[in-house]
C-alpha cells in the first residue's frame, strides 16, 4: 500500500477507510484474519489499481 499511496495515506487509508468489498477497514480485516491477498485484491478494486501493480 505504501508504494501505491505513500506512507501517510496508506496508514489512514487501513485505520480509516471501509473497503466495500471486506465490509471493513483494512486493520479491521487484518484483525479478524482475513487473507492479506484477499485483502490486497480488494483495495485493488476499491481504488482501481492497476493490474501491474496487484
Amino acid at each position: 500500500m505504501e508504494l501505491r499511496f505513500g506512507s501517510g495515506y496508506a496508514h489512514s487509508i487501513a485505520a480509516d477507510y471501509r473497503i466495500t468489498l471486506l465490509g471493513a477497514t483494512v486493520d479491521e480485516a487484518l484483525s479478524r484474519g482475513d487473507s492479506p491477498r484477499a485483502i490486497w485484491r480488494a483495495i485493488c478494486q476499491e481504488f482501481e489499481v492497476p493490474a501491474k501493480l496487484h
